[in-house]
């Protein structure tokens, strides 16, 4: 079994890993490490969650504390870019826990921010800079940091970063990089335009993969629940988390005005809640956030700024209550639960105008989702296919066999662009008890929002395939 040590790293790297925990190298680490240690550009394709910060971090600070040279002011010597303030922050503080006892500095800059703040940290110089890209352009445009001293520079979740429509400020700043530089890119997908983008910023990069694109977590269980409108999706919404008092969910819907209504009216109706998007300071998303890790939150509600970069183990439910333009993204929201090796449930809701959507997701992963309730819309007449067996959480059911599924529900994405101040926006939410109310759309759910007894309709479905 490969150890940190056999990849290159050395003894101090190796007992500062093992005092945070870090044991055994993921197929990721295992893969990418040694190439970053060989100065060789990047294309890493993995999913969320399986140990990205650590595959590029670790051996960016070997190589950085191996050349000691201060930072001059107002720069720094390695660049990460990620699309999230979330995932901006989650990097930062992995990255300080492995520089501990080192005399590198890690500095984050995000949008919702104060950006004066911000430039007085830059002041000095930095060793490693994680940031967003508007926030970044912001304070170059400020003079607050120059890029001419980059060495290393790293594109974390780079499919995101351009369905956040980013790729402008991603041209912008690879041209104020030098060209003499390591690149690396991580990406969950490697559509046609992360091929283009990874062709204008690496040379002769080294790829590595460690899970298929569109493969969701072992342990995800996944269902559909076919409604007929909004007002179905909350009341069965608010049903299974009533009857799963002791939960933890998140719950995706597709833009930041519906997830602030849908917060306000669970609020309103007595359940534990908060919600996160684009529209929140960043002071008001971190305290969400803060809420829903402490257990004193039990569900958020949230667009697809949270479907990457967000690391709560406890998470119990994922829900799609709109579903997701991008099949991808899809993927990534449900990645929020069964993490850390815990067992997790992801709930669809279908609506009458999203057949589409849902044969789109299902295309790129390969699989029928299992139907909890309701009736299949008639425009989502889906071929028999092979089922793929395994890993999908769910792959291996037929959804033809509806009175098997179990379900749960979760939302729809809006493109949230971060890195920008954003303004105060309203509250973050307050805790409290949920009671919730009754009812719900198609058959009946049991206490897991899994089906109690046959689910109506004898509709088939067919599979189908993400848009490239």
């Amino acid at each position: 079994m490969t150890n940190f040590h056999e990849l290159g790293l050395s003894k101090n790297i190796v007992a500062t890993v093992a005092a945070i925990g870090y044991e055994t190298p993921t197929p990721i680490q295992v893969k990418g490490i040694p190439v970053v240690l060989s100065g060789r550009d990047l294309i890493g394709l993995a999913q969320t969650g399986t140990g990205k910060t650590a595959a590029f971090g670790l051996p960016l600070i070997e190589m950085l504390l191996a050349n000691p040279t201060r930072p001059d002011n107002r720069t720094t010597r390695t660049l990460i870019l990620a699309p999230t303030r979330e995932l901006v922050n989650q990097i930062g503080d992995n990255l300080r826990a492995f520089i501990k006892k080192t005399p590198l500095r890690v500095n984050q800059v995000v949008g919702g921010a104060s950006i004066g703040k911000q430039q007085l940290q830059l002041e000095k110089g930095t060793d490693i800079l994680v940031a967003t890209p508007g926030r970044l352009l912001d304070l170059i445009a400020r003079n607050a940091i120059s890029l001419r001293a980059v060495t290393y520079l790293v594109l974390d979740e780079a499919d995101q970063m351009l369905d956040l429509g980013f790729i402008h400020d991603l041209r912008k700043i690879s041209k104020m990089v030098p060209a003499k530089r390591q690149t690396l890119l991580f990406s969950a997908t490697m559509p046609k335009a992360i091929a283009d983008l990874a062709a204008s910023f690496l040379t002769d990069p080294v790829k590595v993969e460690v899970s298929p694109p569109g493969k969701a977590a072992d342990k995800v269980e996944q269902y559909v629940h076919f409604v007929a409108g909004q007002n179905a999706k909350t009341e069965m919404l608010k049903k299974i988390l009533t009857d799963n008092p002791d939960g933890r969910s998140i719950v995706f819907l597709r833009t930041k005005h519906g997830a602030e209504k849908l917060m306000k009216h669970l609020d309103i109706t007595g359940f534990s809640v908060a919600s996160i998007h684009g529209n929140k300071s960043q002071g008001q998303r971190e305290r969400a956030l803060k809420g829903f890790r402490d257990g004193e939150i039990r569900t958020l509600i949230a667009t697809d700024v949270a479907a990457r970069g967000i690391d709560i183990p406890a998470v119990s439910h994922v829900f799609n209550y709109d579903l997701p333009e991008v099949p991808d993204a899809y993927v990534h929201r449900i990645g929020r639960t069964a993490r850390a090796g815990r067992d997790g449930i992801a709930i669809a809701f279908c609506g009458p105008d999203e057949g589409r959507l849902l044969r789109d997701v299902e295309r790129l992963m390969g699989i029928d989702i299992p139907v909890a309730s309701g009736e299949a819309p008639s425009n989502l007449a889906r071929p028999a296919r092979p089922q793929r067996r395994g890993g999908g959480g769910g792959g291996g059911n037929n959804r033809n066999h509806q009175g098997q599924a179990q379900g749960r529900p979760d939302g729809r994405k809006k493109h949230d662009g971060e890195g920008r101040p954003a303004g105060e926006g309203r509250p973050a939410g307050k805790p409290g008890h949920r009671k919730g109310g009754n009812g719900g759309a198609g058959r009946p759910a049991n206490a897991h929002g899994k089906p109690s007894g046959r689910p109506g309709g004898n509709q088939q479905r067919s599979n189908r395939r993400r848009e490239a």
